[in-house]
């Protein structure tokens, strides 16, 4: 689903353990996740409870990184206390954003870049078939990221328990 204000400001008080705090939004601005342009979307489960939110387009992209067209990246999270449960929760939420990218948005391909440290999240990208293509030094701070592709055929019969709908 789109996400509302009321997401959006939720979504800016989240706080991650060590090591991946990194990823914290506390303080950041709401507009930003608002805005259509930045490709933003809810996951919600089936009483519509903030679950977490898919990202489509340069949001996904990191400084340093070499991107093109030919592929749609895509970014996201989980709400803090749903990360690292061992539920799979990660791998559904992922898994639902791309059939909905995949429905919605019609891309050839799916990128994703992730953390190097992150070794959950390089993990579950690939048990959903992403290939790793390239490695990278961010020009921010020159931490290491990882790009993985996977084709938009590839992901028709993800599916999972926290649909965004529009």
């Amino acid at each position: 689903m789109n996400l509302t204000e009321r997401h959006a400001a939720d979504i800016c008080t989240w706080r991650y353990p060590a090591p991946y705090q990194c990823y914290d939004l506390a303080g950041a601005d709401p507009a930003y996740f608002l805005a259509p342009a930045n490709g933003f979307f809810a996951l919600v489960d089936d009483e519509g409870k903030l679950l977490g939110y898919r990202s489509f387009g340069p949001d996904g992209q990191v400084p340093g990184g070499a991107y093109d067209d030919a592929a749609l990246d895509t970014g996201g999270g989980l709400r803090p206390e749903l990360t690292g449960l061992g539920r799979g929760l990660g791998r559904r939420a992922i898994a639902t954003g791309l059939a909905f990218g995949r429905e919605r948005l019609r891309p050839t391909a799916f990128r994703v870049t992730v953390a190097d440290f992150n070794v959950r999240a390089r993990q579950v990208v690939e048990s959903l078939g992403f290939v790793h293509v390239s490695s990278f030094a961010a020009t921010t701070d020159s931490s290491r990221f990882h790009v993985f592709l996977l084709s938009a055929a590839s992901c028709s019969q993800l599916r999972g328990p926290t649909s965004p709908t529009s």
